[in-house]
């Protein structure tokens, strides 16, 4: 037969869930501080009186951190630290009354998890002594700041390797024979500090010629940045080799497909001959690259595709185009142009239909790539290389007469 809850198990169901909620509002953020602050909140809020966190490596005189409540009422720094070492261990807490007179009790919880040691919830009250409760209730909230705070640092170490690979993956590509002029710009999705798998490189080659390569590694984040680095570092060891674009796809296709954790990723390589006005071009999966004319119209280069990087079935070809100083070859990553639920021969249509100011500088020219494109806004990373071959003096001269 069903009935009312006993008293006893309403009482025990409503303290659960006061302790749920004063436990969840612990480590909202991935910020320490913020985290700190947030432990001493709940906790003067739940015992009463003022709470403050200890660090592990504050020296004598130093003050307390995230105070909640008044800070006169908190011991001497020095003895709290010394109660708090006594505590460490299997210890929940410790109790204690100051000395020098203070007959306001204090209450010293570790805020630590496993080995690591991150400083101490300082309480302090005036009236009764901290309970037993209170104390293991203390602990509790002590440990979930702990938890979240081994996050936060986790987080902030990582980023700071994703940051500093960053710098390192992102620093000025090798650069191109004085014949020819080159733009770079990239935008990681969301303009947050993470670096994913687009990348561009200019490699210097003989006679004059320059190879211009971008590329898009699938995937995002820490491991496709690894990837790319890969990718990169392998494409300026073939280029040294001075091979037609097609062929070094083929030799990084082969390279990528040996290694079974290297992740898939799409590539367009251009030689510019300058001498010659022209470029060749060979794609493994990527967009084709757009070319600006004399009057600022757009319009798409055709490029024989073939199958992504990394998956060893080769099959790569060379186009060849007619390249001028009058002329602006733009090359890009899919991030660019690609946009959730439509087409991509109509995204390619959208910067094809864009129009760009006469003799304009490489830099206004990706300013107006972006702008028109609304890549700040775009939804995956954006790499974007725009190179333009320089006229020749004797030409230039000439076209004066």
């Amino acid at each position: 037969m069903s009935g009312a809850p006993a008293p006893q198990d309403a009482a025990v169901v409503s303290h659960l869930s006061a302790l749920h909620r004063a436990v969840a509002r612990i480590g909202t953020t991935l910020d320490e501080a913020t985290t700190c602050e947030e432990l001493t909140r709940e906790s003067a809020r739940q015992i009463g009186g003022t709470a403050a966190v200890l660090r592990p490596d504050d020296q004598a005189g130093t003050r307390y951190g995230a105070v909640s409540g008044d800070p006169e009422m908190l011991p001497d720094a020095r003895w709290a630290a010394a109660v708090a070492r006594e505590a460490a261990g299997p210890v929940q807490g410790r109790t204690a009354r100051p000395p020098s007179g203070d007959t306001r009790p204090a209450l010293c919880v570790p805020v630590a998890t496993g080995s690591d040691d991150y400083g101490t919830l300082v309480c302090a009250r005036d009236g009764a002594p901290f309970t037993r409760a209170e104390a293991e209730f203390s602990a509790l909230l002590a440990e979930r700041a702990a938890s979240h705070i081994r996050q936060a640092r986790e987080h902030e170490r990582v980023g700071g390797l994703v940051g500093r690979l960053q710098s390192a993956l992102l620093a000025e590509p090798g650069r191109p024979h004085p014949n020819l002029d080159i733009a770079i710009r990239y935008l990681p999705a969301g303009q947050s500090a993470l670096v994913g798998g687009d990348w561009c490189e200019t490699v210097r080659l003989h006679f004059g010629r320059t190879l211009l390569v971008v590329g898009d590694v699938m995937g995002h984040g820490l491991e496709a940045a690894v990837d790319m680095s890969a990718y990169r570092s392998a494409l300026r060891y073939i280029a040294s080799a001075d091979l037609p674009p097609h062929r070094v796809l083929r030799q990084l296709d082969d390279l990528a497909s040996r290694e079974p954790d290297r992740r898939p990723a799409t590539c367009l390589v251009a030689r510019v001959d300058p001498a010659r006005e022209q470029v060749t071009l060979s794609s493994a999966g990527h967009l084709p690259p757009a070319v600006i004319d004399a009057e600022g119209r757009a319009s798409l280069l055709p490029v024989p595709v073939g199958p992504p990087l990394g998956t060893g079935l080769g099959g790569y070809q060379p186009g060849t185009h007619r390249l001028d100083p009058s002329q602006t070859l733009v090359l890009f990553t899919d991030g660019l142009v690609e946009r959730r639920h439509e087409d991509i021969d109509q995204s390619l249509r959208r910067l094809a239909r864009l129009t760009f100011a006469t003799a304009a500088s490489l830099e206004r020219v990706l300013d107006t790539v972006l702008f028109g494109l609304d890549a700040r806004n775009a939804e995956d990373d954006v790499a974007v290389l725009a190179a333009r071959v320089r006229a020749r003096a004797d030409r230039a001269e000439e076209a004066q007469h």
